[in-house]
């Protein structure tokens, strides 16, 4: 697979030299619980960055529940964890790569490709009995330097202009039941955007909680074959990551990310909102 690299892979090469694996797990609601298992137990040299501290910028009115951070300030983070245009970045997570994906796209979108998620889950990394340990990694400042490149991210009126059109198709990367506006526990208003199509980002993992192969993905986006376009967004931006991975994986390369998401839609009081099936 393309950007995703298997367990026994970073076993034998987390120690080289260009190497910087990161830490992302994460839990909504609970902000500290993520930071607090890293200080127990993490893979050997990890590094942590915190989705709300690191990979968003503060809640405001608009840009959704996790806003991208200003990319000066992220830039400055990823150099002060030793990450630089030599790195490869390896990114986990306790959620078979929810989280982990944000980092991944993060760095695509500034032009860094030596980044990768690693396969199935830290609980999985243990279970297959590779090493863990709660020492502190020794990290080496560098720079990174990057730019935003095009064909990544849209904004909120990108993709309102975009409702319609033919040819782009948005993607919603919720439970099912969100998107039919049958329940919502996170966000003030329940439904999705007009248009959009339910593709469930955990509907790209397997049994064993890994990703799918490239093939089995491109079976599961059959009916976007044809698309100009595919926009997709989630609740905040962070779990349409995993999706965008996906249809990667399954060889498109016209994705783009509304980062914020449904939260930052509904977020405009005259935004139009659907229910049902679409």
């Amino acid at each position: 697979m393309q950007h995703i690299v298997a367990q026994d892979w970073l076993f034998e090469h987390g120690t080289d030299e260009q190497i910087v694996i990161v830490d992302c797990r994460f839990t909504l609601g609970q902000p500290e619980a993520g930071r607090i298992a890293y200080g127990i137990e993490h893979i050997p040299g990890a590094v942590y960055m915190d989705l709300e501290q690191d990979l968003s910028a503060p809640k405001g009115e608009h840009g959704g529940r996790h806003p991208l951070p200003n990319w000066e300030d992220f830039m400055h983070r990823l150099g002060e964890v030793g990450i630089d245009a030599q790195s490869t970045v390896i990114a986990y997570d306790d959620q078979s790569g929810a989280m982990a994906s944000r980092l991944w796209w993060m760095l695509q979108a500034l032009g860094h490709t030596k980044v990768y998620v690693l396969e199935g889950s830290f609980a999985s990394w243990k279970q297959a009995g590779y090493p863990v340990t709660d020492e502190p990694p020794a990290m080496h400042a560098a720079i990174f330097e990057g730019q935003l490149q095009e064909g990544f991210l849209l904004q909120m009126e990108d993709v309102k202009n975009r409702i319609g059109r033919p040819g782009t198709v948005l993607v919603d990367s919720r439970e099912y039941p969100r998107y039919l506006g049958l329940e919502e526990a996170i966000d003030p208003a329940a439904g999705h955007i007009p248009g959009a199509k339910s593709y469930f980002w955990k509907h790209g993992l397997n049994d064993q909680g890994g990703w799918k192969d490239a093939i089995a993905q491109k079976e599961r986006f059959a009916d976007l074959a044809s698309a100009d376009e595919i926009i997709v967004y989630c609740g905040s931006g962070v779990t349409a990551c995993p999706n965008v991975l996906a249809l990667k994986e399954a060889g498109f390369s016209n994705v783009l990310l509304y980062s914020g998401s449904w939260s930052d839609w509904i977020s405009y009081a005259d935004n139009p909102i659907a229910t049902g099936e679409e």
